[in-house]
């Protein structure tokens, strides 16, 4: 009988706290790429496109909501509860600067030229930081008023050379001329904004709001987005990079991490998690994909157990994980060693 192969899961342990968010660098010329990972114990985490640790960016004194990478993965940018984004080199892991906010930081984003830094957070204001000049004031993204939105800024993400983009809890995502500091365009959802990425080989956003999933041009273009509904209400979504024919979701309500067609039908599930599935992301070549979780795994007194899954081996321990999905079972990813289902 003919099985089709499954995605299989590599735990990759270290965070203490839920992981909030997981933000791949690009593909860089060796074929190779970078993650980074958020998580409420204030310490973002770097690891190698195998899932092996790099290292921990350390002076954070609060929950750690946001990270993102620089094209060429030397830099990194994270957005914190202590009232501060920081901007970090990622070959020492030193911090740069850092940036004080008058409330808690949700999100950041790293300017393509990596000249400037955008951040959003619970103030409701977008704001934009020169790095050349870091301890000039920050230019405030908004219409006339003091706020750039009248909910909690959930998301910012900078696309092309000058055009910053915000999502709100108001259900308002807006482009800004970040040029001008002018507002461009915004489109409104009926409720709160709960993720919003930046997919660049697709030159999409892929936003979610109550059970709706979009997949909206980047730029407004006055091209047509593609939207639909689905059963449950995602907390996260992430397009295929390269064949454009599927997403992942996570979702608060379970701990299941779901692959759907862009027509909505779901095609595969997967429960290697035991708690609610904060974020998803695609690799930047689309052969595996993450997603963070806020499950503890308690095991009493046992320090550490040993499970075989489908082939691979899961170490877990009293820590929360991060799982790497293979989306081309059979190939060797690091500590994967090209098992398949029954292999």
């Amino acid at each position: 009988m003919t099985t089709h192969p499954k995605s299989v899961p590599l735990v990759a342990p270290g965070h203490t706290r839920p992981v909030t968010h997981l933000s791949f660098s690009p593909l860089q010329d060796d074929g190779t790429y970078l993650l980074i990972s958020s998580c409420k114990d204030g310490n973002p985490m770097l690891r190698e496109w195998t899932g092996d640790w790099i290292g921990t960016f350390v002076g954070h004194k609060g929950a750690v909501w946001n990270t993102k990478l620089s094209l060429d993965g030397a830099r990194a940018a994270s957005a914190s509860a202590d009232f501060t984004a920081k901007f970090w080199d990622t070959y020492t892991g030193q911090a740069l600067h850092s940036f004080p906010h008058n409330h808690i930081v949700r999100t950041v984003a790293i300017s393509p030229s990596c000249q400037h830094l955008l951040t959003g957070g619970q103030e409701k204001k977008a704001r934009i930081f020169d790095l050349g000049r870091p301890d000039a004031e920050p230019d405030v993204l908004s219409e006339g008023g003091p706020l750039s939105h009248e909910g909690t800024v959930k998301s910012v993400v900078w696309v092309g050379d000058h055009t910053g983009v915000s999502a709100g809890e108001d259900g308002l995502i807006k482009w800004w001329d970040l040029r001008t500091r002018k507002l461009s365009t915004s489109l409104a959802f009926p409720g709160p904004i709960t993720s919003m990425e930046f997919s660049q080989p697709t030159n999409r956003l892929v936003v979610t709001s109550g059970k709706t999933v979009a997949f909206i041009p980047a730029l407004p273009t006055g091209a047509q987005t593609h939207s639909l509904t689905l059963p449950y209400s995602p907390s996260s979504a992430s397009i295929h990079p390269i064949l454009q024919d599927r997403f992942v979701t996570g979702s608060l309500g379970d701990e299941w991490v779901r692959v759907h067609g862009m027509n909505g039908e779901e095609r595969e599930v997967l429960k290697g998690h035991h708690g609610p599935v904060h974020c998803v992301e695609y690799s930047p070549d689309g052969e595996l994909y993450a997603s963070g979780s806020g499950a503890w795994f308690v095991l009493y007194r046992i320090a550490m157990m040993l499970i075989m899954y489908i082939g691979s081996c899961v170490l877990l321990n009293q820590r929360m994980v991060r799982d790497f999905m293979m989306t081309t079972p059979g190939k060797s990813y690091g500590l994967w060693q090209g098992h398949t289902n029954g292999g």
